[in-house]
């Protein structure tokens, strides 16, 4: 099971790096697609324990 784990890393690694090689532009735009939605989720737990707290 921890060979798989290695080599799904490995395989991600040389994927990501392969994008961004190729076509700069599309990764980020895929980053930035990325950051706002942590950024969405943030929000919404924040709102959400607000909410709680009223």
């Amino acid at each position: 099971m921890a060979q798989a784990k290695k080599i799904v890393l490995y395989v991600l690694a040389v994927f990501v790096l392969y994008t961004i090689i190729t076509s700069p532009k599309k990764a980020a735009d895929l980053v930035e697609v990325g950051f706002e939605g942590i950024s969405s989720a943030a929000e919404g737990v924040g709102e959400f324990m607000t909410e709680l707290v009223r």
